[in-house]
């Protein structure tokens, strides 16, 4: 997502003394709480790929992404770009064939798989097996060459993940008279056919809210979007009868992020004809990271107004699917710790609390998928941008996937600072996965009614990148696989839960 400011953070500095993280407690108070299946009544369900990822086309095609923290002062050194430009630096394409990527994002299936952004909005499909271009036909600015597709295609097979995507809506996508047309998609649809895979969902284009600084044509507003996507429904409805057409992706509404908004909502669902979704999409990040000047600090990151940020900005768009598409499904299709690539605790373990209470609050509210981003780029990435090794996130990503099933229950509410989410366990009709996170600076009781098995995340200090499960730290195998998950029994009664912990708890025996 683009940010329109032009100011550059060449450096920055966290100074965590005398910080104090979540709520405080008076020491030695140890705050008590129940455990009541009785009292969880049953309040919705999500997809089974509820919890999903992005991988941006700007990683499958290699192109400017943003620069890691560590490395602005050095990559602006040996660089001439000024302004927002440089925050960015250029990236290789990902290797989508690479075992330990296939093996970590296996591990979270099943799941949809995001290739999309703000570059798969002026990207060229050379359709054929020849050398790639030079450079990008008039009216397209990137291209997308067979054998990234195809290694996008063979990557969702193996991680048993549903691709979704957008198509560009540059220049390029109109004819003389200006209307849009199907080439592109067309050749798209028929080379993912034609190698056996096929595409889930798909939305017209990215972020039409930020239409200006997506490569949409100049002047592009409200009515063009419902022109467009008129035609490319008609278009779809009978070249991929299977492909969901969702949208419309818009993001920052609602008082969430600063100003730059080119089309609000009621402008893109407004025009004639207007727009109908199969799914309605949305994206939201709570703030803007520093790269981009934004002002959110680590204090911040387990407080109460900034955890449930994310059930502000679901509230505005739910109101508008309301609005204009009652009924429809509601998909987040990209989100993350904060726009321009996160903020430098996004890859620590502080962003855990974040990440996991952004997944309980959104299937509570009737959210059936919330696509992260990214899988494996800058700080707000579940992977290590060079190793590809696990960060806090993908640990709470991978708890979540083992054990919290489709049914979403009403856990209740327990003491303030410590947030309960239930679930059916995975796989188990009768099971229950309870996720109990205490944000608070003091350690606090859980009573549970009977036998469980515990899966109590804690680290050293909030902004490291070691996670333990069960005071063991977490990290693959000399192979690069997966470890063994073990939980530990615990018996009926209370819980210690320490301080900034996060536990699982799986119910077999209700």
């Amino acid at each position: 997502m683009k940010i329109t400011h032009f100011h550059v953070l060449l450096a920055f500095a966290i100074d965590i003394t005398n910080l104090s993280f979540g709520q405080n407690i008076p020491a030695g108070k140890s705050l008590q709480n129940k455990i009541d299946f009785k009292k969880m009544p049953l309040i919705g369900k999500v997809d089974e790929r509820f919890q999903s990822f992005n991988v941006e086309m700007c990683e499958v095609i290699g192109g400017d992404f943003w620069i890691l923290y560590n490395l602005i002062d050095s990559v602006k050194k040996h660089s001439d770009k000024k302004g927002f430009a440089a925050l960015k630096w250029k990236i290789e394409p990902i290797n989508l064939y690479e075992q330990k990527l296939r093996n970590l994002a296996s591990a979270l299936g099943p799941t949809y798989v995001r290739v999309s952004g703000t570059w798969a909005n002026a990207v060229y499909f050379q359709n054929n097996d020849e050398a790639s271009l030079a450079s990008a036909p008039e009216g397209f600015k990137n291209i997308l060459t067979r054998q990234q597709w195809k290694g996008v295609i063979d990557f969702c097979k193996t991680v048993n993940g549903k691709l979704v995507t957008s198509f560009p809506i540059s220049d390029g996508m109109k004819d003389k008279n200006g209307n849009w047309k199907p080439d592109q998609v067309q050749s798209i649809l028929d080379y993912t056919k034609s190698i056996g895979g096929e595409i889930a969902a798909a939305e017209l284009f990215n972020e039409p809210s930020h239409a200006s600084h997506g490569d949409a044509p100049k002047g592009y507003n409200g009515a063009n979007f419902a022109q467009d996507f008129a035609a490319f429904k008609t278009f779809a409805t009978t070249a991929a009868p299977e492909m969901k057409i969702i949208g419309p992706g818009s993001t920052g509404e609602g008082g969430i992020l600063p100003s730059g908004l080119d089309i609000s909502i009621d402008q893109l669902l407004l025009g004639s004809p207007n727009p109908k979704f199969e799914v309605f999409t949305y994206h939201y990040y709570g703030n803007v990271s520093q790269r981009c000047m934004g002002g959110q600090k680590p204090a911040d990151a387990l407080s109460a107004a900034w955890l449930s940020r994310t059930e502000k900005g679901l509230e505005f768009y739910q109101n508008a699917r309301d609005k204009y598409v009652p009924g429809a499904p509601i998909w987040l299709t990209e989100t993350a710790e904060s726009a321009c690539g996160g903020n430098p605790w996004a890859a620590t373990y502080i962003d855990s609390f974040r990440y996991l209470e952004q997944l309980g609050r959104l299937a509570k509210k009737g959210v059936q998928v919330v696509m992260h981003n990214t899988l494996a780029r800058s700080e707000y990435g579940l992977l290590d941008h060079d190793t590809h090794n696990p960060r806090p996130n993908y640990w709470s990503a991978l708890l979540w996937n083992k054990f919290m099933g489709t049914q979403v229950f009403d856990g209740g509410s327990l003491t303030p600072g410590v947030d309960i989410f239930a679930h059916n366990l995975k796989n188990s009709t009768d099971g229950k996965a309870i996720l109990i996170l205490n944000t608070n600076d003091s350690a606090t009781q859980i009573t549970i009614p009977t036998g469980a098995e515990q899966y109590l995340l804690t680290a050293d200090e909030l902004l490291t990148k070691k996670v333990k499960l069960n005071g063991t730290e977490l990290a693959l195998t000399p192979k690069d696989e997966i470890p063994v998950i073990k939980g530990k029994k615990v018996k009926p009664g209370k819980l210690e839960m320490p301080a900034h912990s996060i536990m699982f708890l799986t119910f077999r025996k209700m």
